[in-house]
């Protein structure tokens, strides 16, 4: 479990210099800051190094010559500093994008607590952070248009669509193909590697089924159960998916003490006492909670005689991997307007067949 996070810039005339630091109470000296320099110094790229300097266990992440910036997380000793390389990767573009007007000293400590459960997410939450990233985004966007581009082509276009500075192309990449999203490969005769999609991300709200088959045996007063029904459907009659959307949810599967609650919610009706014994896996702010919950239209709040409130999933939400049939189209556009050689078209079809037939093996297996 991290113990602390330290943002560091190297001065040429002072050394090293410690812009934010979370707790406050955190000490690293100025050998170990040093230390941490002169590793990252030494590979000459930007990215992540790990290190052991006496009692402290270090992962830190080098934004590059560009910007200059080091991304410290101090770990326990027993913690492997590797599982949180794609932690500190997300999380370097979104301190450099407010480092200016210092306004990122606000967000460390929300970027801590995602840094400290990045290990543990699962693969809903993954796949929300990989379509959160801005930069992902627009290669994942790019790459439904055209399936392929090539690597040389995409940092050109990159620094032309996103202006915010910092691009760690290698590691936005290597993240990608680690989520089994893209698949990097050299083909004869290109002059750069070519980046394959072989998976997209679907993203929607789905109504909450098991909830409404029978709401009484879910912890719903049965003379409400129908005006449950009737909002929910209600929703639904008004709902169509899009990006701002797909980002609110977004949002909130990548807050722990909210989607902590949501797998309470998705399983069950509850009460406030319901939600208040979650504290002990880390929802400590059930308002917050609530808050957040109604008003991304995620909850309706059912009241009974007495007074008593229900809160009921108005939408449960879909998140998944799925392999991209719809390429196929692209491809025979692209031969047909001859926009890619035969040789990347081929290539790409070998790619997804591979793909394919790998998916059905893991789906026999399960």
């Amino acid at each position: 479990m991290p113990v602390g996070l330290v943002i560091m810039k190297w001065d040429e005339r002072v050394g090293t210099q410690i812009l934010a630091k979370y707790p406050e109470e955190v000490v690293i000296g100025d050998k170990t800051l040093m230390q941490v320099y002169s590793t990252h110094e030494y590979t000459g790229e930007p990215g992540m190094v790990s290190l052991m300097v006496g009692p402290l266990n270090i992962a830190s992440y080098y934004t590059g010559v560009d910007t200059g910036y080091y991304i410290i997380l101090l770990l326990s000793l027993e913690d492997d500093p590797d599982l949180y390389e794609g932690g500190l990767a997300d999380v370097s573009r979104q301190i450099i994008a407010n480092i200016e007007e210092e306004s990122f000293l606000n967000l460390i400590p929300s970027i801590f607590q995602r840094l400290s459960v990045y290990p543990k997410l699962n693969d809903e939450q993954r796949l929300a952070i990989v379509y959160q990233d801005e930069i992902k985004r627009l290669i994942i966007n790019r790459l439904r248009d055209e399936g392929a581009i090539s690597k040389s082509e995409l940092i050109v276009w990159l620094k032309d669509r996103y202006r915010q500075g910092f691009v760690d192309l290698d590691a936005i990449i290597m993240s990608l193909i680690k989520s089994d999203l893209i698949k990097e490969t050299s083909v004869k005769g290109m002059p750069s590697e070519l980046i394959f999609l072989i998976h997209d991300i679907l993203i929607t709200r789905v109504p909450p089924i098991e909830l409404l088959a029978n709401p009484a045996d879910k912890g719903l007063p049965s003379n409400l159960a129908n005006d449950y029904t009737i909002e929910s459907r209600k929703f639904f009659q008004g709902y169509k998916p899009d990006e701002e959307d797909n980002l609110l949810l977004i949002e909130l599967l990548i807050d722990p003490q909210v989607y902590e609650s949501l797998k309470l919610l998705r399983q069950a009706i509850v009460t406030r006492n319901d939600l208040e014994k979650l504290k002990k896996k880390g929802v400590d702010d059930v308002d917050y909670v609530l808050k957040k919950l109604w008003s991304s239209r995620m909850i309706q709040v059912f009241q009974d005689d007495r007074g008593n409130e229900y809160y009921a999933l108005l939408s449960d939400f879909y998140i998944e991997k799925f392999f991209p049939k719809y390429l196929l189209n692209i491809i025979r556009r692209e031969y047909a307007t001859k926009s890619k050689s035969n040789q990347v078209l081929l290539e790409y079809l070998s790619v997804l067949h591979d793909t394919f037939q790998a998916k059905k093996k893991t789906k026999v297996k399960e």
